[in-house]
């Protein structure tokens, strides 16, 4: 329009201000030197200033509404203005006018207006109200401000990513944790959300968390990922992150909003529990007893290892496991222990019985067997949990095995465990049956006008110089929802307050949201007076401890002299015989005798092997070749073998190396080996086999003792002091002849020999290396 009305030769920059004002409603023309010459009689009004008026302060080469102008605006819109009287430029500018009523912000427009030949006549405008725009605008802006400030001060770290996945966004938190900004984060060759992968997720969680984001990214579904995130001081701690999509109004995402919660200390604690959880199973396991679970509706919730590998199952059904268990019960038990555990399960009692148990070696030993139902609080029946132990030997220990039972079931009964649950405003909602006896009133007896249930809950139990200090911390717990831990005085029943330590934690759903608080109290009243009694039975375990090492001593002589004793007493045996045929064989006795020479010779080199230990004396080895040994051990055991119907093969490596040994100590440990051998086929009734064998093996030389027997049963405890599978033996001979290898520098060990049999296996190092 400005570009037409110059081009007019009668061009009258009224005119076209009336239209403007016809058109937008509001008006106004100049002269070619910026001096009012038309405003609308309405603009007039609001302004509170004719055209004379406002021109009376309009001097010559100044701005024509200097009276209508914020200070404010002033410079910056004149300077505008006078370009554009001097060069006939348009004015566009937004600033706040003066009227009657006060400053309001208006939009002004002007475009010069020209006659025929080009010349500048005048100018012709319009001015449109946009304060409630403008006024709209800040408003926006400060809400926005405001918001800002919100995501600054949420405990946890914000996040947003743009359509494609790049970050654009953190908060102050995150900006802190991680010491860069979402600018800083870029890396050259490589996007932004993969330098912010490589630079702050630990490297063993990132193919998972570029995994998740990627298939949330593809999918468009919410991302959520467990991971370690860099600190700025290169710490990392465990996060949980969870981000959903903005979407706009056809569905498209349009940002990805995300938030980063640490949760390093729930970590750690699912850890430890992890690791309670595994050393309870083990426990479990390790334990000489049977344990299992099952429902009221007889589905099997937990059987112990053990009690499997008892069974021959691996895996089995409620009615499964409790036929293969009554094919081990003894015939004769088999209808009283039927009959009673009917009659129990009939009537949720608890199931209490003695039978016998076949064990693995087919004997038969008697077996406490124990069931019993778990009740809620309406005492219906939840889960049955049964126990089977070996009490073969109780007959001999009924005291003591009393004693234990006791002190187990005090245990039991006595573990400080007061639980209660309220609602996420702290309201408790339910107490356990400890806690109600303890405590000696119902959960609404506290219920009054002017206070809540918590308050007045509070008011009857907390110690009175306790009480501040535990509303604050659990007011806190409340409105933060972090984990509530706090040690003061609780008071009981009959008055008395005694020391707990309470521990409380927010159940939270799906979305995060607090929907009930869990907590439990545990005594420690009675810690410090265990302190002392703690003293005393750590006084009495030393004790204990120092007869048990005398008594290990005694049967390690007993051992060490019974070998050479017992080779002497099978060699004189021998002898007798010789001298005792008809007639006497002279040259078979007289070897028996040597023999008898050497045991006892034995014998007292054992003795002064002994001594020797004590001395820390190490002057018995030598320089010894290991076939010599072996020649003599076959010689002392050759009678026996024949005596026992078993054929013994040597089959040595030639050239072997010579081996630094205390002679005595590797014969008694071979013959230790041997007679052991000789035992374990007394059970096979024919084709007895032993085999030694002897091999160089890297650095050192290698001995085997294989017989064709039964095998080994508990070979992983075989080795330990005074475990025995000898009906009259000691333990102690295998955990000697260890110790005597170990002592060598070299080591003993047992293998199963396929089909059947043992093989055992020491090695010595070779000398001269």
């Amino acid at each position: 329009m400005a570009e037409l009305t110059a081009r007019r030769p009668d061009a009258d920059p009224v005119a076209a201000a009336r239209t403007i004002e016809n058109l937008f409603g509001n008006g106004w023309a100049f002269d070619a030197a910026g001096r009012w010459i038309y405003l609308a009689a309405d603009a007039q009004a609001a302004f509170g200033r004719t055209v004379a008026e406002l021109n009376a302060s309009c001097d010559e080469g100044h701005i024509a509404w200097r009276q209508l102008l914020h200070p404010d605006e002033h410079d910056a819109v004149a300077q505008t203005w006078l370009h554009s009287l001097r060069t006939g430029a348009p004015f566009d500018a937004e600033f706040r006018m003066r009227r009657k009523t006060g400053y309001a912000w208006a939009r002004i427009s002007a475009r010069a207006v020209h006659d025929a030949s080009g010349r500048l006549v005048g100018w012709y405008g319009t001015a449109i109200d946009i304060d409630l725009h403008r006024k709209t605008v800040d408003a926006l802006h400060e809400r926005e401000r405001e918001l800002l400030e919100l995501v600054n001060v949420v405990p946890s770290n914000l996040w947003r990513l743009s359509q494609n996945g790049e970050p654009n966004f953190f908060n102050t938190r995150m900006v802190d944790y991680l010491g860069v900004s979402v600018e800083e984060i870029d890396k050259p060759g490589l996007t932004r959300l993969d330098a912010m992968i490589e630079t702050a997720i630990h490297p063993e969680d990132q193919p998972r968390f570029r995994a998740a984001i990627m298939r949330s990214l593809e999918s468009g579904e919410g991302f959520f990922s467990r991971y370690r995130l860099r600190r700025f001081d290169g710490a990392y701690h465990w996060m949980s992150s969870r981000a959903e999509a903005l979407r706009g109004t056809d569905g498209e995402i349009l940002q990805w909003y995300g938030l980063c919660h640490d949760i390093d200390d729930q970590v750690h604690v699912e850890e430890a529990l992890k690791r309670s959880e595994w050393h309870l199973q083990q426990l479990i396991d390790a334990l000489p007893v049977r344990v299992c679970s099952w429902t009221p509706e007889g589905e099997i919730s937990y059987v112990s290892k053990r009690y499997l590998d008892e069974l021959g199952l691996t895996a089995a059904t409620f009615a499964e496991i409790s036929a293969a268990a009554m094919n081990l019960v003894h015939p004769d038990d088999v209808p009283n222990v039927r009959a009673r555990a009917a009659g129990a399960i009939g009537n949720g009692e608890v199931f209490v019985t003695r039978y016998r148990w076949r064990g693995s070696d087919g004997v038969y030993r008697w077996t406490d067997g124990r069931f019993e139902p778990l009740r809620n609080a309406e005492g219906k029946i939840t889960e049955w949990y049964g126990l089977a132990i070996d009490v073969d030997d109780e007959m001999r220990v009924q005291q003591a095995l009393r004693e234990s039972e006791q002190s187990l079931q005090q245990l039991v009964e006595t573990l400080p465990a007061l639980i209660y649950c309220s609602t996420p405003d702290g309201k408790p909602i339910y107490r356990s049956k400890k806690l109600r006896e303890f405590l000696g009133f119902g959960l609404e007896d506290k219920d009054g006008p002017g206070k809540t249930r918590l308050e007045g809950t509070l008011d009857a139990i907390i110690h009175p110089d306790d009480l501040a200090h535990v509303r604050e911390r659990y007011g806190h717990s409340l409105a933060t929802g972090e984990p509530y831990i706090l040690k003061h005085r609780l008071r009981r029943h009959d008055g008395q307050y005694r020391w707990v330590e309470t521990r409380a934690s927010a159940m939270r759903d799906t979305l995060g949201t607090i929907v009930q608080w869990n907590g439990v109290c545990l005594d420690i009243d009675d810690w410090m007076r265990a302190q002392e009694e703690l003293g005393q039975a750590q006084r009495n375990l030393a004790k204990a401890s120092e007869a048990a090492s005398l008594a290990e001593l005694t049967a390690s002589i007993a051992h060490e002299v019974g070998q050479p004793l017992a080779a002497l007493v099978s060699s004189s045996d021998a002898c007798q015989q010789w001298l005792s045929a008809e007639p006497p064989n002279i040259e078979r006795a007289q070897k028996a005798l040597e023999r008898v020479i050497r045991s006892a010779g034995t014998a007292t080199e054992v003795v002064t092997r002994i001594r020797a230990l004590f001395k820390h004396n190490n002057e018995a080895r030598r320089r010894e070749t290991f076939g010599s040994v072996l020649a003599e051990t076959r010689e002392l055991m050759g009678e026996e073998a024949l005596r026992r119907h078993v054929l013994v093969e040597i089959d040595s490596e030639r050239e072997l190396p010579p081996v630094v040994i205390d002679r005595v100590q590797i014969q008694q440990v071979l013959v230790n080996l041997v007679r052991n051998a000789f035992d374990a086929l007394e059970a096979i009734p024919s084709d007895r086999a032993l085999r030694i064998r002897t091999s160089r093996k890297d650095d050192a030389l290698q001995v085997e003792v294989i017989d064709n027997g039964l095998g080994i049963q508990n070979a992983a405890r075989i080795f330990e002091p005074f475990f025995t599978t000898k009906g009259q033996g000691m333990g102690m001979g295998l955990a000697i002849c260890r110790s005597i290898v170990e002592s060598h520098g070299g080591r003993l060990w047992v293998d199963e020999t396929q089909p059947r049999g043992a093989t055992f296996v020491f090695t010595l190092p070779l000398d001269g290396l």
